[in-house]
């Protein structure tokens, strides 16, 4: 497909963390739709990496709805836990992606590898996957990292998913003690929409 003039634009994600987010970063002149206005629930995802998880996302919205879509696949990596949950980082919250329970098995994970992990530098990062699909003839993909450490416990009531106990590097805040329109300005997805910017 050549250049389009985009006026429309699916964001391919069920959780409203990330819709919030990436509603956030386009520009305004878009008219943004999500899968909930086409009933639409989420594919199966069983690519064996982010960039290839956000693919299966793009091209299953675009292709059902005939719009284009952008789709974030991102998640967890802790060093201590040889980079879990990783991929996994949603499925760590049970059938319905709780993230209370996610966090929970965080700390018994590293409870299990080292009773006083609490007193150490547990480094970890976020990874972002973003793809945009129909948009040119092959999808366009970026990604965004941002590094930092868990902290002991949970700690700020802002943010979703892990941000409670992740600690980007240069903060003593974890993304969930920020402000949202601080932590947009910092954290993976913005990278990774930065580099997909130039496009919309």
């Amino acid at each position: 497909m050549s250049k389009k003039k985009i006026k429309e634009i699916i964001i391919g994600s069920n959780n409203t963390g990330k819709i919030r987010e990436i509603r956030d970063l386009l520009p305004k002149k878009y008219k943004i739709f999500t899968p909930n206005d086409f009933n639409l629930r989420s594919p199966k995802e069983n690519g064996k990496s982010f960039i290839e998880n956000s693919l299966i996302k793009a091209e299953y919205y675009s292709k059902k709805i005939g719009k284009i879509c952008i789709a974030d696949d991102s998640g967890l990596e802790i060093d201590y836990l040889d980079k879990a949950p990783g991929i996994f980082s949603a499925r760590w919250g049970g059938k319905n992606n709780n993230f209370n329970i996610a966090i929970k098995k965080v700390f018994r994970e590293l409870n299990k590898k080292d009773k006083k992990w609490r007193f150490k530098k547990i480094h970890a990062r976020f990874i972002c996957a973003l793809t945009i699909y129909g948009l040119k003839k092959n999808p366009i993909h970026s990604l965004g990292i941002v590094r930092g450490l868990i902290s002991n416990k949970k700690m700020g009531k802002n943010g979703f998913g892990y941000d409670p106990i992740f600690i980007p590097n240069g903060s003593l805040l974890t993304f969930a003690e920020m402000q949202p329109s601080k932590k947009y300005k910092i954290d993976h997805r913005y990278i990774a929409f930065k580099k997909i910017k130039k496009f919309f």
